[in-house]
């Protein structure tokens, strides 16, 4: 319930970014804006978390950043693409899963409405 509950804040914060900017705009844009919404909500964030990898004995400092850290316990992807397609999906996906972090939310804020294809959750 914790999870859903947060999530349901982040996508809030997100619909009011969305509904005040609109599409068409690069993802650095919607990164700061939703940055704002969610200090203003006492959501802890890291914006472009570095975070490491270990492949077999190579250990990498920061190995991949994720758009967004939400209080260490989701994942937020951010994109702001003409179309969601599976690269976009893996990725998130990969980043959840190497990240051990169990939910995550792929947003695509160059949609006409963000709540009808904009938003993807995961649960792993």
């Amino acid at each position: 319930m914790e999870f859903d509950d947060l999530s349901n804040k982040v996508i809030g914060c997100a619909i009011e970014v969305h509904r005040i900017i609109g599409p068409g705009l690069l993802e650095s844009a919607y990164e700061k804006c939703l940055s704002y919404e969610l200090t203003h909500a006492g959501i802890r964030h890291e914006m472009q978390k570095g975070l490491p990898i270990e492949y077999k004995e190579l250990k990498l400092d920061c190995g991949y950043r994720v758009d967004v850290m939400i209080e260490n316990k989701l994942i937020v992807e951010l994109k702001s693409v003409s179309m969601i397609n599976d690269v976009h999906k893996a990725q998130l996906l990969t980043y959840m899963k190497l990240s051990g972090i169990k939910i995550g939310l792929l947003l695509n804020f160059n949609t006409k409405l963000l709540t009808e294809n904009g938003i993807k959750r995961f649960v792993l």
